[in-house]
């Protein structure tokens, strides 16, 4: 593992390194909004073909081989007071019954991948769809596979609580989630086993941090919430 990377004054960290090891070392955060690997290997059945939608982006994948195991799925709950699971219908086994799912509509039907997507959420909450095209994700400017869409993971992170002030993802990808957190006022830690998903991260949340939504104020620290509650 190598020295994190930082940005906003220490408001966004990122790890180049195993979430596995990484983990372990954080402490507690408010919440991991994340999309993990579904063992899916689409790189083995050569899946990544431009009928399908994925033009340039083949690659020989190693990231996909497998999913994520229990362990790793108990530290994520362990570490986090409300979590948001991408490809949760993938890890049913692992993770409790929950009341709350969170759909991606993709607006189009019968294409040759899902017509939607589903994360577990660990909240008791109602079950909430977001309808965003497919055509709108290709604007983020597509440079992962798995790549969800920049107003999908914002909208993840609106649903979780006010106070939910830290988001942690342990398996960043591109930096998508980083990009909404920030864009939102939110802290962000991120994890990213892959050198080349990292750099392009780091990018793609350091150019966020320059845009940042001008009429979100960065949500205060815990402390200064609680100060504020007691006025």
């Amino acid at each position: 593992m190598s020295d994190p990377v930082t940005f906003l004054d220490g408001r966004v960290t990122l790890y180049l390194g195993d979430c596995r090891e990484i983990l372990p070392t954080l402490g507690k955060v408010d919440a991991v909004v994340t999309d993990p690997p579904y063992g899916i290997d689409y790189g083995k059945r050569g899946s990544f073909q431009a009928l399908h939608g994925w033009r340039d982006l083949r690659e020989n994948l190693t990231w996909d081989v497998e999913r994520p195991s229990a362990e790793v799925f108990n530290t994520i709950r362990a570490c986090s007071q409300t979590q948001i699971i991408w490809g949760g219908n993938y890890f049913s086994d692992l993770v409790p019954p929950s009341m709350q799912w969170l759909i991606w509509d993709k607006g189009q039907f019968d294409f040759s991948l899902a017509d939607f997507e589903m994360a577990w959420s660990s909240q008791n909450k109602a079950s909430r769809r977001i309808v965003y095209g497919r055509g709108k994700a290709v604007q983020d400017g597509k440079v992962h596979p798995t790549q969800k869409p920049i107003e999908v993971m914002r909208w993840c992170i609106e649903q979780l609580p006010d106070s939910a002030d830290t988001i942690l993802d342990p398996f960043m990808g591109s930096g998508t989630t980083g990009v909404a957190a920030v864009k939102l006022g939110r802290r962000f830690i991120g994890i990213e086993i892959e050198p080349k998903y990292f750099d392009i991260a780091c990018r793609r949340i350091e150019e966020a941090t320059k845009q940042r939504d001008l009429f979100i104020e960065p949500a205060p620290a815990p402390a200064a919430r609680q100060e504020a509650m007691e006025l």
